[in-house]
């Protein structure tokens, strides 16, 4: 049956699934930083990777700042524009059932868009990309700059988990998110941490869109397209789960990738079945801790 498909399809496929898994483990781990540590259903994820896609835009093409200042520049105003919004909108829901703060959000991400749509159309807007040419791998050629999303993706995720996990700040922020009076005891702030804790999953997300703008074209729409996907991958990981929501991104991609290869049809169905599968084997995610199923 798989006769006609030959190993530099396979390993082609391999490698494109790699490299659109590193999105989704970038923005997934945004996503479950917020949610894990603050329990807040951030839908305006997507959005806030669109406006950092957009920022690199603007700064290129009125400051003349370049993809490299935009890839520190973006994340920080991204991550900015999050933190009035969690002050303005999250923080008065905080004690509130999760529903609201979705819901909230939800509201935020119409009213993001459609002001974009309103001052940049709906079509979608080109990046240079900075990083031109490419290697011919013998099986398919590949773009540097996509090549350096793979590993400056990988080493963002690694990073971040080991923020969180090995260090005394992520246990402080563990912490609060058990029992913050304990951590209050210690002179901590424990509101404007997790503030701070929602400005920097923002901030990821606004990183994945600059990492973007050169391979997607910029548009108001790029980040709902993306936003089904990253939710399957953060529920099939285990919500609020870092290390599962950077396993499950390129494991998600990798699977799209070779279902492409041999079953075409079925590639955008595949993260879904994977997700039903996991949610009856699995219900509190893939790599949930013993502790999230109490």
């Amino acid at each position: 049956m798989f006769d006609h498909i030959s190993m530099q399809l396979l390993l082609g496929q391999l490698l494109i699934g790699l490299i659109n898994g590193s999105f989704y483990a970038m923005l997934s781990l945004g996503l479950a930083i917020i949610f894990g540590l603050i329990h807040v259903v951030n839908f305006a994820h997507g959005a806030q990777y669109m406006l950092g896609a957009f920022v690199a835009l603007l700064l290129l093409n009125h400051l003349g700042i370049p993809y490299w200042g935009a890839l520190f520049i973006a994340p920080v105003v991204v991550g900015a524009f999050g933190l009035l919004m969690e002050q303005t909108i999250l923080k008065p829901l905080r004690h509130l059932d999760h529903l609201y703060s979705l819901l909230a959000t939800f509201a935020a991400v119409l009213i993001i868009e459609g002001l974009m749509r309103l001052e940049f159309g709906s079509t979608g807007l080109p990046y240079a990309s900075p990083l031109p040419g490419g290697v011919n791998l013998g099986f398919m050629f590949l773009p540097y700059y996509r090549g350096w999303v793979v590993v400056f993706s990988l080493a963002v995720c690694i990073a971040t988990w080991l923020l969180i996990e090995k260090t005394k700040l992520g246990a402080y922020l563990r912490a609060a998110n058990e029992r913050p009076e304990i951590v209050e005891s210690f002179g901590i702030n424990v509101p404007r941490m997790m503030s701070l804790t929602y400005a920097f999953g923002v901030g990821l997300a606004g990183l994945g869109g600059v990492l973007a703008a050169p391979i997607y074209q910029v548009s108001p729409s790029m980040g709902s397209n993306l936003m089904i996907v990253i939710f399957a991958v953060v529920v099939i990981g285990g919500m609020g789960s870092i290390l599962g929501a950077i396993l499950t991104g390129y494991l998600i991609g990798i699977v799209e990738g070779l279902t492409k290869v041999f079953y075409p049809e079925a590639s955008n169905l595949a993260i879904f079945v994977i997700m039903i599968v996991a949610l009856i084997l699995r219900p509190n995610g893939l790599f949930s801790s013993p502790e999230s199923s109490r």
